[in-house]
């Protein structure tokens, strides 16, 4: 039950702080979102529907879709979240425009965008129909849904290029960018993980240190060199970015022959054992 009222939390902030981006930078310095929003944002310059109506409109096919294909319960928090954010596209409508400098409208516009979309796909839900069209895409497509979603988008900035001149797709496209990247951070967090693995002649020594410094547990394997036929004791755990230097410490400190190597880890599924 936390949870999922975590969850609710998360989706009504994002959309609200979403659809303060769209009316308060976006749409008063004809910069555009991209998927539906977007080709709603390029629409509503033409026909006298109010741009939180044709959000909500134009995503009801996808809204079909999800319920067909996907969750239930996603159908719900994808529903409750257009819902939210086309009501207070509405509402922000009728507020004063935060700014007409175009640079300050990519950034904070970029940023809040990025902050609200990020904080909905943390919920569990999401704010455009072309994320769902593109994971469906992506099952039947040997093509990432990131690669379907930046194809959908390229065309609409292109459009938006054509029709409102040059110089708005490519700052469109540059605000795409910014919002793209807080989404990252709003969804894996500053404080992204990294796997690491460590080959050692003497692992118990490293992984000792290790859970004594940074109080991480280490999941022991066993090999052999290819070459000396040596045995090797293979480490593997699961650190934070800022712990990476006090690893590399650790692991200096311990005599004789390592090999590590550190990678990024997008998601951390289960439980993740740090002691206090």
């Amino acid at each position: 039950m936390k949870k999922q009222l975590l969850s609710f939390f998360y989706l009504t902030l994002g959309a609200i702080l979403a659809a303060f981006a769209i009316e308060e930078f976006l749409v008063p310095n004809n910069l555009f979102d991209g998927g539906i929003t977007g080709i709603s944002m390029i629409l509503a310059n033409f026909i006298p529907v109010k741009l939180g109506v044709l959000i909500a409109i134009i995503n009801i096919p996808f809204v079909l879709l999800a319920y067909k294909k996907m969750g239930h319960f996603f159908v719900v928090k994808f529903v409750y979240a257009i819902v939210l954010f086309s009501v207070m596209t509405g509402v922000f409508a009728e507020f004063e425009n935060a700014t007409y400098e175009i640079i300050l409208a990519i950034t904070y516009g970029g940023v809040l965008l990025g902050v609200g979309v990020g904080l909905v796909l943390k919920g569990g839900g999401c704010l455009d129909g072309t994320e769902i069209a593109a994971v469906l895409l992506n099952r039947n497509l040997s093509i990432s849904v990131g690669q379907i979603i930046l194809f959908f988008n390229v065309i609409i900035f292109a459009v938006a290029g054509i029709v409102f001149n040059l110089d708005r797709g490519m700052y469109s496209l540059l605000m795409y960018f910014i919002t793209s990247k807080v989404i990252d951070i709003i969804e894996i967090g500053f404080e992204s993980a990294k796997s690491v693995m460590i080959i050692s002649e003497d692992g118990k020594a490293v992984a000792d240190k290790i859970f004594e410094e940074l109080g991480r547990t280490v999941t022991f394997m066993h090999g052999e060199g290819l070459v000396s036929n040596s045995k090797k004791d293979i480490l593997y755990c699961v650190i934070t970015r800022a712990e990476v230097y006090d690893l590399k410490r650790i692991i200096d400190s311990v005599p004789g022959s390592t090999f590590t190597t550190i990678s990024d880890v997008s998601e951390i599924v289960g439980n993740h054992i740090k002691t206090s």
